[in-house]
């Protein structure tokens, strides 16, 4: 526990830091373990960060029930940014509803006009924002900062929990309460919208239920992604 205690204090360090320097900043979170985290960090110490997360049209009923699941426990209301109905209307009727199958192509089209496209409108007049992601989710996280340059965003990003592991966020979520979304209790590390989201199997990769049709290196939705290529920002610190 006192390896877990030193992450804390400096995960937490970095959110204050955060709020006191990079006035406005956002947390986008997608409502699984990783984001609970750090929304327990941030509404606890009462820090000047909002939070935000992405309502795709798409997602588990499950990972829609911890917005009011926040406010219970919290009192705090997530913002929800969704994509343009007409571009999604758009690209239904042209290429049918569940085209991202057909190829990465596609599926990359669909994560842009229901991620990217509302991502830009959450981060629109902020300072930096803040992600969930660590160095230990997928072969295309390895190399990920605390804290990187975000030029496709103008802004600083900050990845507060990279050196976490998977053990380290369950065994604060479980010490302190936590609440989590129950699709984890059912074989899901790794949550994104329904249709592209499976559980696993024991001794799978955590993503590996993400675009699980898909060869790893492709299993980015496009959110961290800059000019059409999945890239590691430099670390400002570096």
């Amino acid at each position: 526990m006192s390896d877990l205690n030193t992450l804390v204090a400096a995960t937490t360090a970095t959110l204050g830091r955060i709020a006191r320097d990079f006035t406005p900043a956002v947390f986008a979170s997608s409502l699984a373990a990783e984001d609970m985290v750090l929304t327990d960090l941030i509404l606890k110490n009462k820090l000047n960060i909002g939070i935000f997360s992405l309502e795709t049209g798409r997602l588990h009923p499950e990972t829609l029930a911890m917005v009011n699941k926040v406010k219970e426990v919290y009192g705090y209301d997530i913002t929800l940014f969704r994509p343009d109905t007409a571009a999604v209307d758009e690209y239904v009727a042209k290429n049918g509803l569940n085209a991202f199958y057909d190829s990465v192509e596609m599926r990359r089209e669909c994560c842009r006009i229901r991620k990217v496209e509302p991502l830009k409108q959450a981060l629109a007049g902020n300072k930096a924002w803040v992600t969930g992601q660590r160095r230990a989710q997928s072969a295309t996280r390895t190399q990920l900062c605390v804290e990187e340059d975000d030029p496709a965003h103008f802004m600083t990003k900050f990845n507060p929990l990279a050196d976490w592991s998977e053990k380290d966020v369950w065994d604060y979520i479980k010490s302190n309460n936590v609440p989590y979304n129950a699709l984890h209790d059912q074989g899901f590390p790794s949550i994104g919208c329904a249709p592209c989201t499976r559980a696993i199997e024991p001794g799978e990769d955590v993503r590996a239920g993400r675009w699980w049709w898909e060869n790893p290196e492709s299993k980015e939705c496009g959110l961290h992604v800059v000019d059409g290529k999945l890239v590691r920002i430099k670390s400002v610190n570096a």
